[in-house]
């Protein structure tokens, strides 16, 4: 071959070469500048295929598929309660552009390219979240499901002391369930469990039964007090009812009531005492008057409690004190009664009942005893300390309450949670900073839902403490078929509502067969949650918002008969609408013989108050069948 064709054909390559190169480099620009109007084949958003789609065709099909979806409730649980929280109030959006934006936009590299017809992606959703908003939304679920722990507490009963023992409180993990949310939202619809957080009782078992030692001590033997010319004996029974135990950071602290102490001996004191008496009010004509205070002579009360303390844990031979005879200053002085600020009414309440005679008895009995009341600035009010324990001795007779399982049952002072309800709504209106409420484990319609309270001696009581700079004076009155509360003092707040949420988490009341002769029967109530909002507004605007969320158990309905058994289709429909005919109704008037008490008893509606000093009966009033709040606690 020569040399000028061995030229001729190299210069041929050279061109080809440059040709296939020039139409490489054509194609390689176009696959590039192209290579953004679609997806590739393959890609997936999700569960969405998106190949071969324009950006804005793709957000279209993603959209469809999942902006129904993500706009749905997620539910929370939190222990027995369950809400749903809406995304949109929470914060959380679902981002389409952002989703499917990876698979666009225009790509160099020649490999991507070259592989492009055949690697499609999976793309993630992607959501945005207002941090704020979704705090706040978990913030709710916390104050609902929020309990606190129950400190262990100490009665002491003819002398002995009694541990009643402490149980664990519920606090949410905010962070936590927020990110649980947060990870739920753009998942399956599938329950997201809230992150709870047990709370110990800051009282340790140790504690408390080194605080039962001690009172097992003081009460152990009796105490002699010399004063002056007097020998007087403080019995263990005595010094029990005078001792009481605060928590005190991790401790139990005792303390003796002088006040207690001074009215055990006051018999043997009378020789040697002058009464007197401590400043109060008189409300008259819708203005509190001040009733004017007077000096006595005598042993001063807390004198006689610091010398009663200093022996209570010495051994029986070793607990005689002296104390000195002087003047006893009234505690409240006319002058400083004056300066009290006890000067309009703060809120009064009047919850009605139905009579029964064990109702009149024992309410009227706490009452006179809430009645003057004066709660300092800081102080706090215990209703149990208040109104004493429920003993035929302190005037309380039998009744009914609610029993295991929200089955009614006859107890010393049943109906005195009457007045601890009338006592705690005229306090929530009156502002006073809730320490311990605790509602009826079941809720009894003639009581406003989540706005009521019970108690129970030495296991939970009714506390609320004056947050105020002024003192507040509580007057109490009854009639035979209610009792009203008011708080008088001076006024901080413009007005305070209650705001109350809808009933949630409702539970049916079953049917319980009873055959028993001590069987009582009663009509189902069902359980549910609710929440009501405190608030306070100050010169026309919102200035605070307190939520109180409570639970209440089914009661169930409770037939005194043999459980029947099964029935065919159509005896059964009957049974049904039998059933559906009685059902509890929360808003029915009672029948007339479905009272507590035989209509001879009933007394005229006279407006006057039940006798508090009439001889209290033992016996509870006979118990009636049908609708459980006719006789409830």
């Amino acid at each position: 071959m020569t040399s000028t064709s061995l030229a001729s054909g190299q210069r041929k390559a050279v061109v080809i070469g440059a040709v296939v190169g020039a139409v490489l480099i054509v194609i390689y620009l176009v696959a590039a500048l192209s290579s953004g109007d679609t997806a590739r084949s393959g890609t997936k958003v999700g569960r969405v295929d998106i190949g071969g789609l324009t950006q804005e065709e793709a957000v279209a099909a993603v959209e469809q598929v999942y902006a129904k979806r993500a706009s749905r409730d997620i539910k929370v649980v939190a222990g027995d309660v369950t809400v749903k929280v809406d995304p949109a109030q929470a914060g959380l959006r679902l981002d389409v552009e952002a989703s499917v934006a990876p698979a666009f936009g225009r790509s160099w590299s020649p490999m991507s390219l070259l592989t492009a017809p055949f690697s499609g992606q999976q793309l993630d959703l992607i959501g945005t979240v207002n941090e704020l908003a979704l705090a706040a939304e978990v913030e709710q679920l916390a104050d609902a499901v929020a309990k606190d722990p129950v400190e262990p507490s100490i009665s002491v009963r003819d002398g002995k002391a009694g541990l009643s023992e402490g149980s664990p409180g519920v606090t949410l993990d905010t962070e936590a369930t927020a990110a649980a949310v947060r990870q739920a939202f753009l998942g399956k619809r599938v329950p997201v469990e809230a992150v709870l957080v047990e709370t110990a009782p800051t009282i340790s078992p140790e504690a408390a039964q080194a605080a039962v030692e001690l009172a097992d001590t003081a009460t152990s033997a009796p105490i002699t007090v010399v004063a002056d010319t007097v020998r007087a004996t403080l019995s263990g029974d005595d010094i029990g009812r005078a001792l009481s135990f605060s928590v005190q950071g991790d401790q139990f602290v005792p303390s003796l009531n002088g006040a207690k102490l001074h009215r055990a001996i006051q018999d043997d004191l009378a020789a040697i005492e002058t009464a007197g008496r401590d400043a109060t009010f008189k409300i008259k004509g819708g203005t509190p008057r001040v009733v004017s205070s007077k000096v006595g002579r005598g042993v001063e009360d807390d004198e006689l409690a610091a010398a009663v303390a200093s022996v209570m844990g010495n051994p029986a031979s070793d607990r005689t004190v002296t104390v000195s005879v002087g003047v006893r200053d009234p505690k409240v002085t006319t002058a400083q009664a004056v300066g009290l600020g006890i000067r309009e009414k703060l809120s009064s309440f009047t919850q009605d009942y139905p009579y029964a005679a064990y109702r009149s008895q024992n309410i009227g009995q706490a009452a006179q005893r809430i009645n003057g009341t004066l709660l300092m600035p800081g102080e706090t009010f215990s209703l149990n300390d208040t109104i004493l324990e429920r003993t035929v001795e302190n005037g309380y007779t039998e009744g009914y309450v609610v029993g295991v399982g929200g089955v009614f049952q006859t107890d010393m002072g049943g109906g005195v949670s009457t007045s601890a309800t009338a006592t705690w709504t005229a306090a929530f209106f009156a502002g006073m900073e809730r320490i311990q409420t605790v509602a009826h484990s079941i809720w009894i319609s003639r009581y406003q839902a989540g706005l009521e309270a019970t108690v129970a001696w030495g296991i939970f009581d009714l506390k609320f403490r004056n947050p105020y700079s002024n003192a507040v004076y509580i007057q109490a009155k009854t009639t035979p078929t209610s009792i009203t509360v008011a708080f008088w003092g001076t006024p901080e707040y413009d007005r305070i509502e209650a705001e109350s949420g809808p009933k949630t988490n409702i539970v049916e009341y079953k049917k319980v067969y009873n055959e028993s002769e001590e069987c009582r029967e009663q009509g189902g109530i069902d359980g549910f949650n609710i929440v009501v909002d405190r608030v306070f507004y100050k010169d026309g605007v919102e200035v605070k918002r307190e939520p109180i969320s409570t639970q209440y158990k089914a009661a169930p309905q409770v037939i005194c008969d043999k459980k029947p058994k099964k029935k065919k289709d159509k005896d059964a429909q009957q049974d049904q609408q039998a059933d559906a005919n009685g059902e509890f109704d929360p808003d029915a008037s009672p029948s007339p013989d479905a009272t507590d008490e035989p209509q001879a008893e009933k007394p005229k509606n006279d407006g006057s108050s039940p006798s508090a000093s009439a001889k209290p009966s033992k016996k509870a009033d006979p118990a009636p069948a049908g609708d459980p709040n006719e006789f409830s606690n």
